[in-house]
């Protein structure tokens, strides 16, 4: 098949053409951006400063909030400039970036997550061996095949999609170019090629789901062995894990797990993983964890102290 490309821009339909419902979601999507980058950035500020990236959990939660920023600051930015903008375009060059990006800091999460749910798993069930499994050495390896695993998934998705010709109409009907919605805009037949995105995506987003599923079912089921104490004190870390995975990999699975086809509900469910779950992901870990509410209180000590002195 010989490619012939005469698109050089696309143009995204973004979540709206309402010019009143637009001004609202500049102002709302603005400050959950913020949120995110203030919240991530907070909990890796406080692993860093609070001695916790010693612990394997917390090692773990801080490439994880650098992936929810990452993730976020590929698609956030753009979609709230356009919101104000009269006429929402891309390059064809920036689009096949921006569908890198997405590909790439997702499924990394996703790797990131079954980490932490084997960590939580060796922490419980076998907690005498836990700091000779989960040592320093073993969870940098770990992270290191996460950023690996979906460096390579992403560069699938690229290569078979930037060998498609584009020859019109180029218009995306969604606030950033994702496979589904760029495969539209194809002068060809792109079955084969939504086949493959489902099965590399789609494998991912629904293995991952339920990989973690039988993974906190494990767990779960291992805490009638504990005491009291260390029951509660699991439920807490594992409900939060659990919380995150059900609102990130739900949505995402039902994006991704249909092949060549579009709903229109598929941008407010993308809002949900790229914008609402990286925002709540610090509320969940930090509400519910009290190292590190109290790793954020000395903290903030620190910081009064601080201030204290030199005055």
């Amino acid at each position: 098949m010989e490619k012939k490309n005469n698109v050089t821009m696309f143009i995204l339909r973004g979540l709206s053409q309402n010019p009143k419902v637009e001004g609202v979601c500049f102002v709302v999507f603005s400050l959950l951006y913020m949120a995110i980058l203030l919240g991530n950035l907070l909990i890796m500020l406080t692993v860093h400063m609070g001695n916790l990236l010693k612990s394997p959990m917390y090692f773990f939660l801080n490439y994880l909030s650098f992936a929810d920023i990452c993730y976020s600051s590929v698609t956030a930015p753009k979609m709230i400039f356009d919101l104000l903008a009269k006429r929402k375009t891309i390059s064809y060059v920036g689009c096949m970036l921006q569908l890198f990006a997405v590909h790439f800091f997702g499924p990394t999460e996703v790797f990131i997550l079954i980490v932490m749910a084997y960590d939580r798993y060796v922490a419980i069930c076998k907690p005498l061996h836990y700091m000779t499994i989960m040592d320093q050495d073993t969870c940098s390896k770990m992270v290191l095949g996460t950023w690996i695993g979906g460096f390579l998934h992403s560069v699938i998705q690229l290569v078979f999609v930037v060998r498609l010709p584009f020859c019109g109409p180029n218009e995306i009907d969604h606030y950033f170019c994702d496979v589904h919605p760029v495969l539209k805009l194809a002068c060809t037949d792109t079955y084969a090629v939504a086949v493959v995105e489902t099965a590399s995506s789609g494998t991912i987003a629904l293995g991952g789901f339920l990989i973690l599923l039988i993974s906190y079912t494990f767990i779960l089921k291992s805490l009638r062995k504990q005491s009291a104490e260390g029951r509660r004190k699991a439920l807490s870390t594992c409900g939060s894990h659990i919380t995150v995975v059900v609102m990130f990999l739900g949505p995402s699975t039902f994006t991704y797990m249909r092949p060549d086809v579009t709903f229109a509900e598929d941008k407010m469910v993308a809002v949900f993983y790229t914008i609402i779950t990286p925002m709540l992901n610090p509320l969940i870990y930090t509400l519910r964890n009290a190292e590190v509410k109290n790793a954020m209180k000395k903290l903030w000590h620190k910081k009064v102290f601080w201030e204290a002195t030199e005055k």
